[in-house]
């Protein structure tokens, strides 16, 4: 490998050079172990590769975490709002925006908008439903299940 200054790169060889009775090839930047070594030694292609690297990583792994993340929030926080939640049918509202206070925490999270960004939107995006569609929801697939026979004895 020659390594020169950038003002004695045109010093160097453009054929290429007999090895055996195989011709190498000369390249500006070699790769050992990972490391991109260029000529001049400056490092850029080596950096030029850890950017580009590193930015599709950042950006499928950004992906895998926010599903991973809507995964534990909808099986920790979710199921536990969901959990008997027939039995909130016919509180008051106050009570019932204690519990959606939750949920909307839950989608902030998810998401990771700022705290005070409207809810709404969110909850539309994630496909969740407020407390009271919950509600009539469970309520809904309990009494289709007793009507079809599914639901247990």
């Amino acid at each position: 490998m020659w390594c020169v200054p950038p003002c004695r790169r045109h010093q160097l060889p453009d054929e290429p050079l007999p090895v055996g009775n195989l011709n190498v090839e000369p390249v500006s930047s070699v790769r050992d172990l990972g490391v991109y070594l260029d000529t001049d030694m400056s490092m850029d292609t080596h950096i030029t590769q850890l950017v580009c690297t590193c930015s599709a990583s950042c950006d499928r792994y950004a992906a895998y975490v926010a599903r991973s993340l809507a995964t534990l929030i909808t099986a920790f926080i979710l199921s536990k709002v969901d959990y008997c939640n027939v039995m909130l049918s016919g509180l008051p509202k106050r009570d019932l925006e204690r519990v959606q206070s939750v949920i909307n925490a839950a989608a902030h999270l998810t998401t990771g908008v700022r705290k005070y960004d409207h809810v709404m939107p969110l909850l539309k995006d994630l496909h969740w439903l407020r407390v009271p569609e919950r509600i009539t929801y469970k309520l809904c697939v309990l009494v289709h299940n007793c009507l079809h026979g599914t639901a247990p004895h």
